[in-house]
């Protein structure tokens, strides 16, 4: 391995060709039993293609595609005649006594 240089694993080419899979074949809109089916056929058809690989390494391969499926925020459409609805009424986020919109005077001591 050269100054600088990385040089890819197995284990490397395997992940990254799971993330083009996950990628071209649109499993992140499937639901969790579809995904989860999918998730497991494609790990099979890796540990055939990459005999290499050990049972943790396939096990690791399984978890990195689970968590890129199932993101921590996930993106919703949003409605966009759905009414806001305020927190609290103006009195209630104004607990200084002073009426809404009137600025408060602060003393500095």
């Amino acid at each position: 391995m050269g100054k600088g240089k990385y040089e890819t694993t197995v284990f490397d080419r395997a992940r990254d060709e799971l993330f083009s899979h996950i990628q071209r074949c649109g499993v992140l809109e499937a639901d969790d039993e579809h995904r989860n089916e999918w998730l497991k056929d494609t790990t099979d058809y890796l540990r055939e293609r990459y005999p290499e690989l050990d049972r943790e390494q396939l096990d690791e391969l399984t978890e990195i595609g689970n968590r890129y499926c199932r993101p921590a925020i996930r993106h919703v459409e949003v409605d966009e005649e759905a009414a806001i609805e305020p927190i609290g009424t103006e009195e209630e986020i104004d607990s200084s006594g002073s009426e809404a919109g009137e600025e408060k005077e602060v003393s500095v001591a």
